[in-house]
């Protein structure tokens, strides 16, 4: 019997969402024996050789390459997970949400105390960047999202939950004391 297959990827967020699913410790065994991991950082396979029962995606899309990973994820997963704050919401990522994108580039670029001497005050600009968006777009605003689980990062035994509970087959029944953040 083939096991279910997982894809993970991190877009506009700190990689803090794939920690938490390491933290799950020894139970990574078990998940190795339960599933295989496609397109992942993980099993570093770079793009989906085959279609994925299981996407999980963490961080938001603040650039056009976001936007293009996650409806490449939507497209070639039967699930779709929302995993962390910046996913869900747009975490960290969307204070900027508020300040016009020239502004916040400026003070990158050509203002910002780190900028240094950039007295040609060039602004990077390549076709070979991704396109800085308006704002920072939490996952569901662009695709369709299955499952969200909260955090920042969501604690491993709440991942474990979630991710066992879908490739087994079992009742998506997430207890409270997971979830709760006090």
């Amino acid at each position: 019997m083939s096991k279910p297959i997982v894809a993970t990827a991190s877009l506009a967020g700190c990689f803090g969402c794939h920690m938490s699913l390491l933290d799950i410790d020894e139970r990574i065994l078990k998940l190795i024996e339960l599933v295989e991991f496609n397109k992942s950082p993980i099993d570093d396979i770079k793009t989906f050789t085959k279609q994925c029962d299981i996407g999980i995606i963490e961080g938001g899309c603040c650039n056009s390459e976001n936007i293009e990973v996650l409806k490449l994820f939507r497209k070639n997963c039967k699930i779709l997970i929302s995993l962390g704050e910046c996913a869900i919401m747009g975490g960290l990522p969307a204070m900027r949400n508020g300040i016009p994108v020239k502004e916040c580039l400026d003070e990158a670029y050509l203002n910002g105390p780190t900028v240094g001497e950039n007295k040609e005050h060039i602004m990077p600009n390549d076709d070979e960047l991704p396109m800085i968006l308006d704002k920072v777009y939490p996952l569901h605003e662009i695709v369709k999202i299955d499952y969200y689980l909260p955090g920042c990062a969501p604690r491993a035994d709440l991942i474990w939950a979630a991710v066992a509970a879908l490739v087994t087959g079992d009742t998506l029944n997430i207890p409270y004391e997971l979830v709760k953040f006090d």
